[in-house]
């Protein structure tokens, strides 16, 4: 078993997590798509279903990945940042490299929606995933960098619960008060009215400028259990006890709000930040046990290895043809399989090379770090 004093140094289960998290995007979504669409079973259509984002209201498991990988953004600050301040790094310090790494992924987020093809600002979709990322992870460690932990809990709450009440009692022109609908929302409003170039989806932005607000909640969530996975003054086994308890307290308060503040990731409704506020608690808890708690590593070096790559592999999807490569190197394998197999041999194909590529950056360390 691992000491409670190697665990504080580092969180195996951390990087492993995140990597699990990537493990999703990075292909095997579309191989859970690609196994029921060729045997047709109840089980995998089912599986396949929670698989894809909810339109509007209602929450499935594919719905967690986004805010799991700021959850976790948050839970390594204490570990980072902190670490930093204890080396004697002043605040200044600290604050210039957060808000430098903040605006690095808004501005990578841009390039990944438009590339580097120059267009009319009207053209141009400057909310993003890494953007969202950004601008949480930064507003988060701002307040991590100058409050203490009691208030970290405050603000985590008064966000959530200023952004309900400015939704509740507010709505676009034209629409009654507290209007909930992708058209009606105030939220989605203020982003018609104030953001530059083009949404998403035209009325709406599925990853909006005001809905940044419960998102910084996210991270703070991630930062408050950080300081308390550093806190040498509990048990390791106390400490996956209490993130099972508030997880589970997490859900149970978020179905109560969802009755008046629907789950909904396209608003980022508070009861959908507390629904996976738990459900990331559930998971760390669970992969801190495991791996760092009992100490077993080895299996978990798969996700490991796309953890510590995260930001690099999901841009890597929109800037180089993996697919081009799969079928260059394995096509002859393909054949032998035939056709109705060669399609979900061919995810799994893929979902290799791109592990053997950050394998390789790995093993000669190197990392995109923002």
């Amino acid at each position: 078993m691992a000491t409670d004093r190697f665990i504080s140094q580092r969180l195996h289960s951390l990087d492993a997590l995140r990597g699990f998290d990537m493990f999703w995007i990075m292909g095997a979504d579309e191989l859970i798509h690609k196994i029921a669409e060729h045997t047709q079973s109840s089980f995998w259509q089912g599986l396949a279903h929670q698989f894809k984002h909810v339109k509007w209201d209602g929450f499935r498991i594919y719905d967690l990945i986004f805010p799991l990988f700021i959850f976790l953004a948050g839970v390594s600050t204490p570990f980072s940042i902190g670490r930093s301040l204890e080396q004697g790094k002043s605040k200044s310090e600290v604050l210039k490299k957060v808000l430098q790494r903040g605006f690095t992924l808004v501005i990578l987020g841009i390039i990944y929606n438009e590339g580097l093809e120059i267009k009319p600002i009207a053209e141009i979709r400057f909310s993003s995933v890494l953007g969202r990322i950004g601008i949480a992870y930064m507003l988060a460690n701002i307040i991590y960098l100058y409050t203490k932990e009691k208030a970290q809990i405050i603000w985590f709450g008064a966000l959530l619960i200023g952004y309900w009440l400015i939704l509740k009692f507010t709505s676009a022109p034209g629409f009654p008060m507290g209007d909930l609908t992708e058209q009606g929302n105030f939220a989605s409003y203020v982003d018609r009215s104030i953001l530059p170039g083009r949404l998403s989806r035209g009325i709406h932005d599925t990853v909006g400028f005001f809905n940044n607000i419960p998102a910084i909640s996210t991270a703070l969530a991630g930062i408050i259990t950080g300081i308390f996975l550093k806190n040498d003054k509990f048990q390791a086994i106390e400490k996956v006890k209490w993130m099972i308890y508030t997880g589970v307290i997490s859900l149970v308060l978020a179905q109560i709000w969802n009755l008046d503040f629907p789950i909904n990731k396209n608003m980022w409704s508070s009861s959908f930040v507390l629904q996976t506020t738990g459900l990331s608690l559930l998971l760390l808890a669970l992969f801190y046990y495991i791996i760092d708690v009992k100490g077993y590593q080895k299996w978990a070096f798969f996700f490991q290895v796309i953890g510590m790559n995260s930001i690099l592999i999901y841009l890597s999807g929109h800037f180089i043809d993996w697919d081009y490569t799969n079928n260059a190197l394995l096509n002859w394998l393909f054949h032998i399989c035939g056709e109705s197999y060669s399609v979900i041999i061919s995810v799994i194909c893929v979902i290799l090379i791109k592990w053997v590529f950050l394998r390789f950056l790995y093993e000669k360390k190197v990392f995109l770090r923002v």
